[in-house]
């Protein structure tokens, strides 16, 4: 107990302010992230061939864009942007230096998740809809998405999880965080308490939003 409050003493101010940064970055990039990559999904799924907007040439700059960025590992993608990202936000260190790059990395990955939450929807439904006249976008909201909607929570449960780990490796740059509280204290200062401390809140925050996504698809599911 004295070795946990000394501990504490030490570095719980900036344990405690790495967490808040972590929350800031994800929840800021999630929801940037989110605002492009659902209407981007959307608009994959409409433009395919054989679909409401089918345009070959749309979609498949839209398929090829987001195969490429996918097929970039964001600790590259991260160094790589660094220019574009001090011109967008004037900074490439702290949590708004972070933010354009998660949300780049992000915003394909959540596209690319919509698209196969939509594409599991019963074709026999959305014709049936289609038949009775509906138009078009009450057929996305009203038929596509409700009917998808516990596969799309899935879907951005696993963004979420997998964009704590991107904030982790945005330590590397100086982003903040816990992953950059591990790399500066644990690693390069070998203060081995604090990269324990540091894996254990991450596991902790990824089980959390992980039992909460199942929960909230399985509701949505029966209703």
């Amino acid at each position: 107990m004295t070795k946990i409050n000394e501990f504490l003493d030490n570095w719980g101010t900036d344990i405690w302010e790495a967490i808040i940064q972590t929350f800031q970055m994800v929840g800021i990039s999630l929801g940037i992230s989110i605002l492009i990559g659902l209407p981007l999904g959307i608009m994959i799924v409409l433009t395919r061939p054989g679909k409401a907007f089918s345009n070959k040439y749309v979609f498949g700059i839209l398929n090829v864009l987001i195969n490429i960025i996918r097929s970039v590992p964001f600790i590259i993608l991260l160094f790589f942007i660094l220019p574009f990202t001090k011109f967008m936000v004037g900074t490439t260190i702290g949590v708004k230096g972070v933010i354009v790059p998660l949300v780049i990395y992000t915003a394909p990955y959540i596209a690319r998740l919509m698209e196969t939450a939509l594409l599991e929807v019963d074709r026999g439904v959305v014709e049936a809809y289609e038949a009775m006249g509906m138009k078009t976008w009450h057929i996305i909201w009203h038929v596509l998405v409700r009917e998808s909607r516990s596969s799309i929570i899935l879907g951005l449960t696993i963004a979420t999880i997998s964009l704590i780990g991107a904030t982790a490796m945005a330590g590397l740059v100086g982003g903040g965080g816990l992953g950059d509280l591990a790399y500066r204290y644990g690693h390069l200062r070998y203060e081995v308490d604090v990269m324990y401390v540091t894996v254990i809140l991450l596991i902790i925050l990824v089980q959390g939003l992980q039992s909460l996504g199942n929960r909230l698809a399985a509701k949505l599911k029966k209703d």
